[in-house]
């Protein structure tokens, strides 16, 4: 609910690396685009990929990547929520969670969207850094508040995304098309819309934590102009919360789950982005 005060007068500027750093910064990106290719052509040709080694290898790149990025965002000041170490914390949240999820459902495919992610979200944070300026007395509670909150972001525009290819392949096999290109290359149907609800379970309970961090760490919410995000933001709560009750209670699926998936983030996406808009450029209030 609280915005991240990032300086926008102070340019940003490349990070010198150490030699440690620069190896580590190589080898990740040999395995996420070794593996990103590997991927693209078993599925191209319409192979199975080589599922243990491919996992095993992005894991380790995983990893690389999080000792790259959590010494630059964990400081002894505190968190820093620079630009760069947010792209980069987002796009190791999506690698991993599609590894994670690739573990116990067959969705390895999906990896060839999150690599691409996961790569630039790592040069970004690597070689980079936007001056950061902390918002004043930020306590341990805002902190958590903002990177659950980043979190459940991350999580349930994966759910969006996620929901745009069910449509995608439903849309396929209703018109009965001759080049089912997606239908072919995605995972079957019933297992990309139960990793749909897998997302939409974890990204829910992640925004149901955030929220009341957020509550507890706001003073006034109208001289905050939190308002308009707070509204927003339990909207999408609660579309998401009554998609949830009706798959458990109702068994909902199909179009009715991507309906609701897509309006819930739009909300989302509406309290975070939309209010900062109209707060800050519109209105010229920061």
């Amino acid at each position: 609910m609280n915005s991240l005060n990032i300086a926008t007068n102070i340019p940003a500027h490349a990070v010198a690396l150490t030699q440690m750093q620069f190896v580590m910064l190589m080898v990740t990106l040999a395995l996420y685009v070794g593996v990103f290719w590997h991927l693209l052509l078993y599925l191209w040709n319409k192979q199975a990929p080589r599922y243990g080694i491919s996992l095993g290898l992005l894991c380790i790149g995983a990893a690389l990547h999080a000792c790259l990025l959590f010494p630059k965002f964990i400081t002894p000041n505190g968190i820093d929520f620079n630009l760069f170490n947010i792209l980069s914390l987002t796009s190791w949240l999506m690698l991993t969670l599609t590894l994670i999820f690739s573990t116990y459902r067959p969705v390895l495919a999906l990896n060839t969207f999150a690599i691409p992610v996961a790569t630039f979200g790592l040069i970004a944070g690597s070689l980079w850094h936007a001056p950061y300026q902390p918002m004043t007395q930020m306590g341990h509670r805002l902190e958590w508040h903002i990177v659950l909150s980043l979190a459940a972001y991350c999580v349930l525009f994966m759910a969006a995304t996620q929901a745009i290819l069910l449509h995608v392949q439903n849309r396929e096999l209703k018109h009965k098309s001759l080049h089912r290109i997606w239908v072919s290359v995605l995972p079957p149907l019933q297992t990309m819309e139960s990793l749909l609800f897998d997302l939409l379970l974890l990204g829910f309970g992640l925004l149901t934590v955030a929220l009341p961090l957020g509550f507890l760490s706001v003073n006034n919410l109208i001289a905050q102009h939190l308002v308009h995000k707070t509204f927003f933001s339990l909207l999408s709560w609660l579309i998401f919360g009554i998609l949830l009750f009706g798959r458990w209670r109702m068994g909902w699926r199909g179009q009715r789950a991507i309906k609701f998936t897509l309006w819930g983030f739009g909300f989302l996406l509406v309290g975070f982005i939309g209010s900062k808009f109209v707060l800050e450029i519109l209105l010229g209030i920061s």
